[in-house]
């Protein structure tokens, strides 16, 4: 059972983020879809997904200050879900501590997603994940309240040796001040001036296996803390 329980536990993972640019990021997709798996549902929707992200934070706008301030220990809570759909959706809470994350989720219903947009969490003490009851305590607590709507599409690849993930983020656009997470007519903004800008991350338990390493060399371009978050509300000030 101690062994199960562990298992169960969230990891902390190693996380690697660059700003690529199109022309970067043509070379390393090539790479990499020659030499690496999509992950099981980009396999079955073509080689990638629509994620859509909506972020949360305390009327303090505590997430975004610890970002911008480097904090190394700090935490980001948000919904995920995918390809516009609500068949999948999830409540995601996300810490890092340094060079390490740590991500925490509870699947939702529908129902339930829809009382916690409106500010019913009730149902979370009557979930049995842990989780559920740590971010009960963390919205009564924190009085978090949906903030910003983050889209973009993403490109990933795995490779089984330290759980290692390669994802591509393209098209990473905003909402602004709309937080309707269901409303496909959302207009949405470039988080970036830059053309063709884009995300790249590497995330993998204790070490990247060498092989993956030669495949994401990038030149010149620099490690970056690239926060969806952060460029989404950069707008706002």
């Amino acid at each position: 059972m101690e062994q199960k329980r562990k298992r169960q536990e969230p990891v902390y993972r190693h996380e690697q983020k660059y700003i690529i640019s199109g022309g970067e990021y043509h070379v390393l997709s090539r790479r990499l879809r020659s030499a690496l798996k999509p992950d099981a549902y980009a396999a079955k929707n073509g080689g990638e997904y629509r994620i859509r992200s909506l972020y949360f934070d305390d009327p303090c706008n505590t997430g975004l200050t610890e970002k911008n301030d480097g904090i190394q220990v700090r935490d980001k809570y948000r919904i995920r879900i995918y390809n516009d759909c609500d068949s999948v959706i999830k409540l995601e809470r996300k810490h890092k501590d340094g060079a390490y994350i740590q991500k925490s989720s509870l699947t939702l219903s529908r129902a339930e997603c829809d009382a916690l947009l409106a500010g019913d969490f009730a149902f979370l003490l009557g979930r049995p994940e842990p989780f559920a009851g740590q971010m009960y305590g963390i919205f009564r607590t924190r009085l978090l309240k949906p903030r910003v709507l983050v889209d973009y599409t993403r490109e990933p690849y795995v490779f089984p040796v330290e759980d290692v993930r390669v994802t591509f983020d393209k098209n990473v656009r905003t909402a602004m001040r709309c937080t309707e997470l269901f409303n496909p007519h959302a207009p949405t903004y470039p988080v970036s001036d830059l053309e063709n800008c884009m995300i790249l991350e590497i995330k993998f338990n204790r070490y990247l296996p060498t092989y993956v390493h030669a495949l994401v060399q990038l030149g010149a371009s620099q490690h970056t803390a690239a926060s969806k978050y952060v460029f989404s509300r950069q707008y706002e000030f």
